[in-house]
């Protein structure tokens, strides 16, 4: 395995834009999934020698930013952040098209997702990974893979308004 500053440059050059994009669906905006994307990278560099086959160090990215959100979001947990109590805005249409929901509301209903669902969904539809590199990104069963889409996709239907058959994505793999 390549330790050399030359391989990370070349993971950089290759991967940061899928990481980046991971990160934003994860995080929800630009600041922290551009900080997510630096420190995913900076913590590879530093386990260089964990990659051992080059051909998965997109998985191995992933793997990286999601174990550093949910550390980061275990932080933020403890703090305390007042209340707790959610207000819900008026519910959404009863159905909308895909093609009328924007990126920002889109954005907003992936947040309001527990990282269990996002997480999975986030790299099926824009990672466009297969349910079985989805299972082994997360270390997770493929079957509960399958499902957390599943629910996921139900979830964000009913956040968005959206219709039955308004989130088909790839083909399952």
């Amino acid at each position: 395995m390549p330790r050399s500053g030359k391989f990370i440059e070349q993971l950089v050059d290759r991967h940061y834009e899928a990481v980046y994009r991971f990160a934003y669906r994860l995080t929800g905006n630009v600041q922290d999934a551009a900080e997510l994307t630096q420190e995913a990278f900076c913590v590879a560099q530093e386990r260089l020698r964990q990659l051992r086959d080059p051909s998965r160090a997109r998985a191995w990215l992933y793997k990286i930013a999601r174990n550093l959100y949910l550390q980061n979001q275990r932080r933020l947990q403890q703090i305390p952040m007042g209340d707790g109590d959610l207000q819900l805005a008026a519910p959404p249409p009863q159905h909308i098209s895909a093609e009328e929901v924007d990126e920002e509301q889109l954005q907003r209903a992936l947040n309001q997702l527990p990282e269990e669902f996002r997480t999975p969904l986030v790299l099926y539809y824009f990672g466009e990974h297969s349910y079985r590199e989805i299972a082994d990104i997360l270390g997770i069963p493929i079957g509960t893979v399958m499902s957390r889409i599943a629910r996921a996709k139900e979830k964000l239907r009913v956040l968005l308004g959206l219709g039955v058959d308004s989130l088909s994505g790839p083909s399952a793999t």
